[in-house]
């Protein structure tokens, strides 16, 4: 693999392969905006003459109305520790390099790279289809999981307010909720979180990838610092409400070191259980990957992929179930083993979150009326053993 040592792709050879100018692509985490791989032409930068290479113009987020049917999505895949979840957004603005849910936006006709960032799609309906579907005949109350594809409290829902309006559906059908993200604006729902909470009804997971300023901002570019997560953390704790920390993803040469740090200070914030998912790079997050890799760390961007394809079977990316989270192999096990140490250290294993309780769960009086008919019982079973996992 060829290191570039360039900080900075001045080469107008590199800007027409695809490579953003840097005045477009501050406060990104992706460096280029290559078209999604459905796509039948590629686009490249032309110079028109003026020296048009040389200008970069800042690129806004762009918010669009998303219609959708349906807002809860289910998985039966074997290693996802939940069966369904709730995505109020697609594309994500907190820019995370290494995001799994980039390549869906080539679905939508855009780019994996600064268009996931910045071409956001509004479920604006999202909390009254919530509501309509958690009051149908055929649903069985399971725990659904906030932000299990995009961020739930990424910036714009500052404005948007629709994970808010969601979590009141829930409140209001005692429904439970397991939130995850990297946002400090979950504080905002506190008054709403701590009455759940005292139901049993919820429970967040915060993700701490690292404690370095600069890599939190190069690698996750719009979410919140490293410290107002683990105040999140503090703070939803005091409230009462139960909280995880992941560690995702562990990253060899780079953020591993951190392991032992991250999870001491989880603990000594509150919380009760953490968790970890090796760097997976599916589809076109691989290229954009190597590429933020050579343009913030060329001296290590060899060593790092190549531990990497160590622990993935000589591949960059090894998609088998039970082998994608966690790799194999000796850095694997050692990742593995540092973790369970350091875990039962810090006493993040001696309660669990898997207590979630769904026997409560019934539909409101306002929606009983509704024609999709009335339902108020449910499974009683009122433990979540299997979807919590990443939770606890």
């Amino acid at each position: 693999m060829r290191q570039n040592t360039d900080h900075i792709p001045e080469k107008r050879e590199e800007l027409l392969k695809g490579q953003l100018h840097p005045d477009a692509r501050r406060g990104r985490g992706a460096i280029t905006n290559r078209v999604g791989r459905f796509e039948v032409y590629e686009r490249e930068r032309t110079d028109d003459g003026w020296g048009s290479l040389d200008e970069g113009e800042k690129l806004q987020t762009e918010i669009s109305p998303g219609p959708s049917r349906s807002v809860i999505s289910k998985n039966n895949s074997p290693d996802i520790p939940f069966e369904l979840s709730f995505n109020p957004y697609k594309g994500c603005e907190h820019g995370c390099i290494y995001c799994f849910a980039r390549p869906t936006h080539a679905y939508l006709g855009h780019s994996p790279g600064v268009d996931f960032e910045r071409l956001i799609y509004v479920k604006d309906e999202a909390a009254e289809l919530l509501g309509k579907e958690l009051s149908k005949k055929s649903y069985k109350c399971k725990v659904i999981a906030f932000g299990a594809n995009t961020d739930p409290y990424q910036p714009i829902e500052r404005e948007q307010r629709i994970t808010r309006q969601a979590l009141e559906v829930c409140e209001a059908f005692n429904q439970p909720v397991g939130i995850i993200t990297k946002g400090y604006l979950v504080m905002r729902d506190a008054d709403i979180l701590q009455r759940m909470a005292q139901k049993k009804l919820v429970s967040v997971a915060i993700s701490v990838t690292t404690l370095d300023r600069k890599l939190a901002r190069a690698m996750e570019p719009r979410a919140s610092t490293p410290t107002k997560r683990l105040d999140a953390v503090r703070q939803l704790t005091e409230l009462g409400v139960p909280v995880s920390v992941l560690m995702a993803p562990i990253i060899p040469a780079l953020n591993d070191h951190e392991i032992e740090r991250v999870l001491g200070l989880a603990a000594r914030a509150g919380a009760v259980s953490c968790s970890y998912v090796l760097l997976r790079l599916p589809g076109e997050i691989r290229d954009l990957w190597i590429e933020w890799l050579q343009l913030h760390y060329p001296d290590r961007a060899n060593r790092i992929m190549g531990i990497l394809k160590s622990m993935r079977g000589g591949r960059d990316y090894d998609s088998r179930w039970g082998k994608r989270m966690r790799g194999e192999g000796v850095f694997a096990q050692l990742i593995a083993d540092r973790f369970s140490l350091a875990r039962k250290r810090y006493g993040l294993n001696k309660r669990s979150l898997r207590h979630l309780d769904v026997s409560q769960f019934s539909v409101p009086p306002d929606f009983c009326k509704s024609d999709t008919g009335n339902r108020s019982g449910t499974d009683k079973n009122i433990t979540s053993t299997k979807q919590m996992d990443l939770f606890g």
